[in-house]
């Protein structure tokens, strides 16, 4: 089985592609730990050592018209998150004033709801160029499936980069969402590609999914183009259909980073939701291929410190500051 990592690798190297067939097979060698180095080695040779770092601002809680079982956000479930329409210009501000202090790369506006109206888009817009005259770091937004009018404004307010998760693969997603299709998210990146900015999407493991749906979600945004790609941990929410979800092993997690590497070699897989269930194993996921994170807080679940997180990709050898 190693022979068939060092052929894989190989084939990365020079340019080529995997399949879902040869993604399957990697996923399935008894050799992990070759298999988690030789997906470092793909990021080293194709990403380099420069580890990207974001933070996100929950802008919009709750009252979420989706029902996406896993989210707690949803207004269909009773999860007892915090709930407001959006949040106040002068909070918004100072904790991007924080993030760009400690010199973390990105600040996304993350929103809840299938979508925004056109009056909290023209807020968020307000804060956004205030947020960019003001200081020194980059702006993202999370903020549904938003028509290309409202990604344009977005992108003259200075956000160059959007989000928009794909979640699973096709044949899953439709297992826990009925509110909205994959396609319905397709056409939302699109849009943001048409009009020129970098996209981000991933999705969530530890749903109850297959390897075989990890491996066509890793294909999925390999095909769109996408270039940073959020890795969540499920962190099952109470009054959430999956509350009761078993976690997945730490090898389980390792493999599917490894794999997602091998079919984006160049891409930033980004640690994302769930990061406390996985902290145990963070410098081995590293080392298995990721080079980005979330820091600090998740939308409604308690994240990392940042200043912990830097001084813990330093120690492994990465830069943060391009």
């Amino acid at each position: 089985m190693t022979g068939l990592i060092e052929e894989l690798k190989r084939k990365v190297f020079e340019g080529g592609q995997i399949t879902r067939e040869e993604a399957m097979a990697l996923a399935n060698v008894a050799d992990k730990q070759a298999l988690y180095g030789a997906a470092g080695e793909i990021r080293d040779r194709f990403a380099g050592r420069y580890f990207d770092t974001c933070s996100i601002v929950n802008a919009r809680s709750g009252r979420c018209s989706e029902n996406c079982k896993w989210c707690a956000q949803s207004a269909v479930f009773k999860t007892h998150v915090q709930e407001y329409e959006l949040i106040d210009e002068e909070s918004c501000v100072e904790l991007a004033w924080l993030n760009a202090k400690y010199k973390v790369n990105k600040f996304s506006f993350v929103t809840s709801g299938r979508s925004l109206s056109d009056k909290n888009i023209d807020r968020l817009c307000r804060y956004a160029r205030r947020i960019k005259g003001e200081m020194e770091i980059n702006l993202c937004a999370s903020m549904g499936l938003l028509n290309k009018e409202q990604l344009r404004k977005l992108k003259e307010a200075g956000i160059t980069r959007y989000h928009c998760n794909l979640e699973s693969s096709r044949r899953f997603f439709a297992t826990l969402c009925s509110s909205h299709t994959i396609d319905e998210k397709i056409q939302t990146i699109r849009y943001a590609q048409e009009l020129g900015m970098e996209v981000c999407s991933g999705g969530i493991i530890g749903m109850g999914e297959t390897m075989e749906d990890r491996v066509d979600l890793a294909l999925a945004v390999r095909e769109l183009g996408v270039k940073s790609i959020p890795m969540n941990v499920l962190n099952p929410i109470p009054g959430t259909p999956l509350e009761s979800t078993d976690p997945l092993a730490d090898e389980e997690v390792l493999t599917t980073v490894a794999v997602f590497r091998f079919i984006n070699p160049d891409a930033f897989l980004r640690f994302a939701g769930g990061r406390v269930l996985i902290a145990h194993i963070e410098e081995e996921a590293i080392r298995a291929g990721i080079n980005s994170a979330i820091l600090g807080d998740m939308l409604t679940t308690v994240g990392s410190k940042v200043m912990e997180d830097m001084e813990k990709v330093k120690r492994m050898g990465f830069t943060i500051e391009k």
